[in-house]
């Protein structure tokens, strides 16, 4: 393995009334420690991006690293704040995650692995537009740090339009394999169809 991953964990959980979504309980486990549970076999490191006061993740013993661009600009921030993490440590290849879905592959890796373009990009099936982007669930060249630090200064937030422009990869999963939980009703659904 030479991935390391992020945990994406910095958004303001608006939907969900505010809070940590990562700490709301599913089946008596935290969403966020099923979250770590099923990436962490996956690569050699976790880190966990949040904003805030830190301190409050202690518990989880892993790294937490912050947004270095401020106001919230969404999760292209948290990814850069994993990429300039991973460049620390030596990493070439970044993974991240979502906080807010527990369920994702546990052959995410190992299938984002398989292309060597500069990003490559979970996906499920649609039957309207042919595929969904996923892209919370991506594999990231960390050399591209310093381009999406330049994106995100000049006001770029939505995810697709920084990665189309570097000749991103879609990856197709199954149906519902990325089921994220953003209200209190997908919190209800999710313990109905708990696996």
């Amino acid at each position: 393995m030479t991935e390391c991953a992020v945990i994406l964990a910095g958004g303001q959980a608006n939907r969900m009334g505010g809070g940590d979504k990562g700490r709301l309980m599913l089946g008596g486990r935290s969403l966020m420690g099923r979250v770590i549970e099923r990436i962490t076999p996956q690569v050699e490191a976790v880190v966990l991006n949040a904003n805030g006061d830190l301190s409050r993740f202690e518990d989880l013993s892993l790294p937490v690293v912050a947004d270095s661009i401020e106001g919230f600009p969404g999760p292209l921030a948290g990814i850069l704040a994993g990429m300039d993490w991973a460049a620390e440590q030596g990493y070439d290849w970044l993974i991240s995650v979502a906080a807010d879905t527990p369920s994702f592959p546990r052959d995410l890796v190992q299938r984002l692995g398989e292309y060597d373009t500069p990003v490559v990009l979970a996906a499920t099936p649609d039957p309207e537009r042919g595929r969904l982007p996923q892209p919370t669930f991506g594999r990231w060249r960390v050399a591209l740090r310093h381009d999406l630090r330049a994106a995100l200064k000049d006001g770029v937030r939505k995810i697709r339009q920084w990665t189309q422009a570097q000749g991103e990869t879609l990856v197709v999963f199954s149906e519902g394999d990325f089921f994220n939980i953003n209200t209190p009703d997908d919190l209800a659904w999710a313990e109905k169809h708990l696996t």
